[in-house]
């Protein structure tokens, strides 16, 4: 499979699957949006002439049509699960020609596979939609709504949605540590390239609210090393089966980076727009006891090896791994995931989980319908 990503693939979480004990109460359903890279990408990258894509064979294979959506997993990935937690149908790419007239209001997705943080990252993808792209994107979006519902109202849709962003896995796997001697590992020593990352992420975060995103889930990097392709490369320092330890360190440097900067923005905002979703600890957690969760390895059904192609040998059986491909989960993960992203204590979502949240807005948007009345 392609090497573009590791951040939400290595959202492995922990805890089994409720799909039917939360739900979304407001009504209708609060628009989604969704940013980052091809762990949460729903297809844009289809649109695209680029090598990182996901529209063929055995790519969807256990999706409901049964055929491949530019999804990197063999079924739904972590957007589309969210969205049957919020009631709602899956936001569409915003690159669809689908993506039309109601179904604007359901949200967008604007996610494409190989991006990162930084504009450099992912330069061997060529053209993808970087973010700064993806903001732009979610401008243009706003104006069509806008032409569609009026200005005040799609401020008002835009303050309630729900926002998701996946960056990061690949400003190490697809920039810092792509090649040897790369430009940015001559450029930067490890812990000053975190501090940068994080930096510029910060801006985006920003750029966000401005952009009128008012709740926002921040994954962080899972173990970086730990994936399938990283341990089939056998990085130095590194033995057979064991993780990157020079990933790893990485991703130990920059996960509280990440969480510290987010604490430090919603202070400076006096409210918790952005929410931090542990990755790595929820990785590792189910690195240590796969079978808990219902697999029999935490490596994947594939040695991390070459693309993933028409001709490649699927196990019959995905749902009895974590990984589909060399990087990305499959549903199953992904179920598993969201599960987390739902009930994980403060250790795995800070400050709320996705449920406290749901419950928290709902109340907040009944009491202002209240108010509204009275007056």
């Amino acid at each position: 499979m392609h090497s573009i990503a590791a951040t939400a693939c290595f959202l492995l979480a922990l805890l089994q699957v409720r799909p039917a004990t939360v739900t979304a109460t407001a009504t209708p359903p609060r628009a989604f949006f969704v940013f980052g890279d091809s762990l949460v990408d729903s297809g844009n990258n289809n649109y695209l002439a680029t090598t990182a894509r996901a529209d063929s064979p055995p790519y969807g294979l256990d999706y409901p049509t049964h055929r491949a959506t530019g999804r990197f997993s063999n079924g739904k990935n972590v957007p589309d699960i969210i969205s049957e937690y919020l009631g709602a149908e899956p936001a569409l790419p915003y690159l669809s020609p689908d993506l039309d007239g109601h179904k604007l209001l359901v949200g967008a997705n604007f996610a494409s596979a190989g991006v990162g943080i930084l504009n450099d990252t992912g330069v061997q993808f060529a053209n993808i939609i970087r973010i700064q792209k993806q903001l732009r994107y979610f401008r243009q979006y706003q104006s069509r709504v806008g032409a569609l519902i009026g200005g005040d109202a799609t401020a008002r849709l835009v303050r309630g949605a729900l926002v998701l962003i996946t960056l990061g896995g690949n400003d190490f796997i697809n920039n810092y540590y792509l090649v040897p001697f790369s430009a940015r590992s001559r450029e930067f020593a490890l812990p000053d390239y975190v501090r940068y990352v994080v930096s510029e992420y910060a801006k985006v975060l920003r750029q966000l609210y401005a952009l009128g995103a008012r709740r926002v889930l921040v994954t962080g990097s899972g173990p970086l090393g730990c994936a399938p392709a990283e341990l089939a490369l056998m990085r130095p320092g590194s033995r057979a089966g064991e993780c990157s330890a020079e990933l790893q360190r990485a991703a130990a440097l920059y996960n509280p980076q990440l969480v510290g900067m987010i604490k430090g923005v919603n202070a400076e905002l006096g409210a918790d727009v952005f929410v931090a979703v542990n990755a790595y600890r929820m990785h590792m957690d189910f690195i240590s006891d796969p079978a808990a969760y219902g697999f029999v390895t935490s490596k994947g059904p594939y040695n991390g090896l070459g693309l993933c192609t028409a001709v490649s040998n699927v196990c019959p059986d995905r749902s009895v791994y974590a990984f589909w491909d060399n990087f990305h989960p499959t549903e199953k993960a992904n179920r598993i995931i969201v599960s987390q992203f739902m009930d994980g204590t403060q250790e795995y979502m800070h400050p709320l989980n996705l449920s406290t949240i749901l419950a928290v807005d709902a109340r907040a948007a009944a009491a202002a319908d209240a108010a509204a009345t009275c007056n």
